[in-house]
């Protein structure tokens, strides 16, 4: 028995495969199947998954410095890692308590929270592991997760080694986003807090196009992975984006530790994610105002009715410069507060939304100062059932402060939901779909039934109504297609919306 304790399936320094990572990690997650309920695995298995990390990374590390130097060198350079751990508070000092282990697991991670405190600079706090491990009360309660659940989940991270040479960032950071997406299947609903689909993300990625040294901001973060996608576009053009600042606001506590992970995980260590309600308390501030940054995408919760409206209808940081939206919908809320946080010179965004913020008769008027403002570059339409558990269709809103002259005072319409690939019960877009959007997009290129460039004027003239299909019609239906029953619903529901919205627009035109 005691030699089953200390097996690894792998050697050290041996590398995992992408597949056996993520079979592993998933094998893990299932063993508190009957125990909890699926929405709280991602309570146990990230704090557990960066635990082990952290302490492999940290002897890997250790090791090197006593290959270069001896113990006694060791000890004095490993004060000065990214990460530090204190005595007492490795996985391996965890994993050999037989009773009371969840106390023991809380109790490190408490140590290794206070042993690694954020920086503050530039007027912010950054990186540091301060409540990184999340919630902590679950892990003690033994009716919830006893002993022998906590120790066989201990043993089956313990099969593997996580250091660097065994696993790198990225594939460490594929497989954090894998389990991601499977919490987000198996939880449920639950899940749509924290996790957007990646291929829409990739999509917005392509289109904001980050820069080397710029700063990247998500208000509604989630798991980060929005973040992350966008240092990724820079791996991936072989850029450097280690000088990238990123910044990130999650009211949920877990939820913004798993971010903070999330960030870690991928190699990055210059990040500041602020737990805080995004609309009462704005975390990054300049003075008087809202901070400003290069990038900012988000994926804002979708019309919340429990906010403070009154408070935003005297907002002390100048949001509702389009005006107030209603109680029952926060959407033009967020969407305000992402444009005040925009560069001047620089500053473009992403934001995906349901259709309707682009229609709603009570959002009229905001959508009108909107429009007059000039930033809004483009809107692309998506097709259905890009988002779990819905069969919703939304958009992404494209600002920039630096609209290019080719469309001054116009927008650019992209109809793109047909661009979705449906497979396995679940949709996404094809690296072919995400060429042709942003094809379209980088060109301003107009196509018959796919893009349209709208003028002010005749926004105006449409009572500033933003559907898409008011003026690039695609039609959505294949005859040579078999489509769900989800896939039909949802397109009927669209085309009864575009119907009802021209008949509103020929009512105005016979009562005028």
């Amino acid at each position: 028995m005691e030699q089953d304790k200390h097996k690894q399936y792998k050697m050290k320094g041996e590398q995992i495969s992408l597949d056996e990572l993520k079979s592993f990690l998933w094998g893990a997650a299932t063993r508190l199947r009957g125990q909890i309920d699926a929405a709280g695995y991602k309570e146990y298995i990230f704090p557990l998954l960066f635990f082990k990390r952290i302490s492999d990374v940290y002897d890997e590390q250790f090791e090197g410095f006593v290959c270069e130097g001896g113990i006694e060198y060791a000890g004095m350079q490993a004060e000065e890692l990214a990460i530090r751990i204190p005595d007492g508070a490795h996985w391996k000092d965890v994993r050999e308590v037989t009773e009371n282990v969840g106390q023991r697991l809380v109790e490190a991670f408490i140590a290794i929270e206070q042993a690694n405190p954020g920086e503050e600079a530039d007027g912010r706090v950054i990186g540091g592991l301060d409540g990184i491990f999340g919630p902590k009360d679950g892990w003690t309660n033994k009716a919830k997760m006893p002993d022998h659940i906590i120790t066989s989940l201990i043993e089956d991270f313990s099969r593997y080694n996580l250091s660097l040479a065994s696993c790198p960032a990225d594939e460490m950071g594929q497989a954090y986003e894998y389990l991601v997406g499977k919490f987000a299947d198996d939880a449920g609903n639950t899940a749509q807090e924290f996790y957007t689909n990646r291929t829409v993300v990739t999509l917005m990625a392509e289109i904001l196009q980050p820069q080397p040294d710029e700063s990247i901001y998500d208000p509604t973060c989630g798991s980060g992975g929005m973040l992350v996608k966008c240092l990724d576009y820079l791996r991936k053009k072989g850029q450097p984006w280690q000088g990238v600042k990123v910044f990130g606001q999650e009211i949920n506590a877990l939820t913004s530790a798993i971010a903070r992970m999330n960030l870690y995980l991928n190699g990055v260590e210059d990040f500041s994610i602020v737990r805080e309600d995004t609309l009462a308390h704005p975390a990054f501030v300049d003075g008087s105002r809202l901070r400003k940054f290069d990038v900012v995408l988000a994926n804002p919760p979708y019309s919340i009715k429990t906010w403070n409206r009154e408070a935003f209808m005297n907002d002390r940081w100048g949001r509702n410069f389009l005006g107030t939206p209603p109680q029952g919908r926060a959407d033009y809320a967020f969407f305000q507060h992402i444009l005040a946080s925009m560069n001047d010179k620089t500053g473009r965004c992403a934001i995906l939304f349901p259709h309707g913020v682009l229609f709603r008769d009570e959002e009229q008027d905001i959508r009108a100062n909107l429009i007059k403002t000039n930033v809004i570059e483009c809107i692309i339409g998506l097709g259905p059932n890009l988002f779990y558990n819905s069969p919703m269709e939304a958009c992404i809103i494209i600002c920039n402060n630096n609209k290019p002259k080719e469309i001054e005072d116009q927008i650019l319409m992209i109809n793109a939901v047909n661009e979705v690939q449906r497979k396995n019960g679940e949709s996404m877009l094809l690296p072919e779909h995400i060429q042709r959007i942003t094809d379209v997009y980088r060109n301003k290129r107009e196509i018959e039934g796919f893009s349209r460039i709208v003028s002010s004027s005749l926004l105006s003239e449409k009572n500033f109504n933003l559907n898409i299909s008011l003026y690039a019609y695609c039609n959505q239906f294949n005859h040579e297609t078999t489509i769900s029953e989800d896939d039909a619903i949802s397109i009927w529901k669209q085309s009864t919306l575009s119907t009802n919205t021209e008949f509103k627009s020929l009512f105005s035109l016979i009562i005028q």
